[in-house]
């Protein structure tokens, strides 16, 4: 068993600021398994474990919230897998939301690029005047006059 690591040695062996890790530390995403008699955090292998948990998860497109969640499923074994299926059908299905607002605002770019014959004065750009005209678009003075 390895002895417990300052948060220094664990942040840098992570790769991450100490001042990361105390956040993590408020937020419960990673837990001290003592302190020093001078106060100072010490961190065992668990919570390195944790950290390469989280920085995966991250990069799936989980939220620290989401994170903490999966993380608080997975430490009680009583749970069922379904809830962590359940979490991640509902990461891909707005991650397919995303993707399909992305696809309409590439379309409506392309259209864009579409009409802009590339050249000239911008006094005539279609690009330009069409976001100036944008349909459907209330006017800011109109929200801010609105009641509500």
């Amino acid at each position: 068993m390895q002895p417990p690591v300052t948060i220094g040695r664990l942040a840098r062996e992570a790769g991450l600021a100490a001042e990361t890790l105390r956040y993590y530390e408020r937020i419960g995403l990673i837990q001290p398994v003592q302190r020093t008699r001078s106060n100072y955090r010490l961190y065992d292998v668990e919570a390195e474990s944790r950290l390469r948990f989280i920085r995966r998860a991250q990069n799936l497109g989980f939220s620290l919230a989401e994170v903490k969640e999966l993380l608080d499923i997975g430490s009680r074994v009583e749970n069922d897998m379904g809830e962590v299926k359940a979490l991640i059908a509902q990461k891909i299905a707005e991650i397919d939301y995303k993707i399909a607002d992305l696809q309409r605002m590439r379309t409506a770019l392309a259209q864009q690029a579409e009409c802009c014959p590339g050249h000239g004065s911008v006094a005539n750009c279609p690009i330009l005047a069409s976001l100036a005209s944008a349909e459907g678009v209330v006017p800011v003075r109109e929200r801010w006059e609105r009641p509500g």
